[in-house]
């Protein structure tokens, strides 16, 4: 999972910054400013700026306290060195995740998560003023060098993120392993219930007919391919650029007895040359890259018989094209992005494949996250003693940071049914809830 959202600084810095300097002379300079912290007093009026509802109290290196805004939530952070004061003025992307790392930025009352709900809940989402425009423009430049994901540089890139400690992932995720939105129907859902619905939600929209051949195009730990098999009758193949996975989901297959009609392989799914009735991909398509969209659509059309169909489930942004957030990508998922829809749909449609579906899964992504940050929090002793403190606060920043933006920066889940037919898919979506009923009665 990826996220482009640029930190909760960086919206109010582009307008404040320079408005500050501008009006700066030597005549007119605050205490802070005589003690000769500029940065300081810059960012304080940038958080001045940000935070209208709620109330955030800033400790400085010299022991000041700056309090802005007012009411509820209230979160107070610490800065201990003036260099991150510095970096935090001048490079908000990076330096709010690695001053948090590195244990520079620290938040003394509520957690992380707090502090940046609160700034993104008040900055909302979209490019903002002209110059963050300017610099989100700039940054598109180069993304595609960034996202540039040939063979080999894509399996490296997933063996990243994937290929860590197996018990890492056993901490906060689902036992099937779901490392992707879950499917709420209830606020009372646990995150078991919700991926389950969501594997069964999948299922639904494929369509799935027994003695069909699927195939899971990053089939990560197995876990939705070996549902589709043991509950619909149908041949799955998964491929995973991730070793471990590979690994994990092969031995799962055969402890099931379910290798002979379900089977993984360590294979980009461009290497793929049979036909397949139904195309499933969920969570994979992040780390495609922007520059190979159609190389991707053109395989998937290429991979589908004529009246298959298959079915997309990836992150989103609402505000449009943009880049990578440079933490995400230098710390969590090199090479990947969240696409906009209208990045993904002009290539779908040039690959010649019709799109019978799509649907906005809102904030199914936030409550799966709350979930994940929540378990991880509680086995962080844990995490802690298969790496390192400042590996546990990278990933603190990182679910929480998603979790946020989930919610209050315009990051979302689009799930995009296709087909090389128009008559492959009913008139109607009733088909969706009429086969999940189905499945439900024959499992009582």
């Amino acid at each position: 999972m990826e996220s482009h959202e640029s930190s909760p600084l960086a919206k109010a810095f582009d307008t404040t910054s320079l408005s500050i300097q501008s009006r700066l002379s030597d005549k007119e300079q605050s205490p802070v400013v005589a003690g000769g912290s500029v940065s300081l007093w810059m960012l304080v009026r940038i958080f001045r700026q940000i935070i209208r509802e709620g109330s955030l109290t800033i400790l400085a290196p010299d022991g000041a306290q700056h309090r802005l805004g007012q009411g509820t939530p209230t979160v107070t952070i610490r800065l201990t060195t003036w260099s991150v004061v510095r970096r935090l003025l001048h490079d908000p992307d990076l330096a709010v995740g690695e001053a948090y790392m590195d244990g520079t930025l620290v938040v003394e009352e509520g957690g992380i998560y707090d502090f940046l709900k609160l700034c993104m809940a008040n900055t909302g989402w979209g490019h903002g003023h002209w110059l963050r425009h300017l610099r989100a423009q700039l940054r598109r430049k180069v993304r595609l060098l960034k996202q540039y994901n040939p063979v080999g540089r894509a399996q490296a890139n997933v063996a990243h993120h994937y290929d860590l400690s197996v018990e890492l992932y056993q901490l906060f995720l689902d036992a099937d392993r779901q490392y992707s939105c879950a499917y709420y129907l209830s606020d009372e859902d646990t995150l078991e219930q919700a991926q389950q619905q969501k594997k069964h939600h999948l299922a639904a929209k494929l369509l799935l007919e027994p003695g069909q051949r699927v195939l899971d195009i990053g089939s990560g730990w197995g876990g939705l391919a070996l549902y589709l098999g043991a509950t619909t009758g149908v041949s799955v193949t998964g491929v995973t650029l991730s070793g471990e996975q590979h690994i994990y989901a092969q031995r799962r297959a055969e402890e099931a007895g379910l290798s002979g009609s379900v089977q993984f392989r360590l294979k980009d799914y461009r290497h793929e040359v049979e036909k397949y009735d139904r195309i499933v991909s969920v969570g994979m398509f992040e780390h495609v890259g922007v520059g190979h969209y159609r190389e991707y659509f053109e395989k998937v059309r290429d991979l589908l018989t004529d009246d298959g169909v298959a079915l997309i489930h990836t992150i989103g942004c609402c505000d449009g094209p943009s880049a990578s957030h440079p933490w995400l990508h230098k710390y969590i998922f090199p090479g990947g992005y969240t696409p906009a829809l209208s990045e993904i749909l002009p290539v779908i449609e040039r690959a010649g494949l019709f799109i019978t579906d799509i649907e906005i899964l809102r904030l199914h992504y936030a409550e799966t996250l709350r979930a994940w940050r929540q378990r991880f929090l509680a086995n962080r002793d844990r995490v802690s003693k298969l790496y390192d403190e400042r590996f546990c606060r990278m990933w603190e920043f990182y679910l929480a940071g998603c979790e946020a933006a989930f919610r209050h920066a315009g990051l979302t889940v689009f799930q995009i049914q296709l087909s090389k037919r128009i008559d492959a898919v009913p008139l109607t979506r009733d088909y969706i809830p009429v086969w999940e009923r189905k499945q439900e009665q024959a499992a009582t």
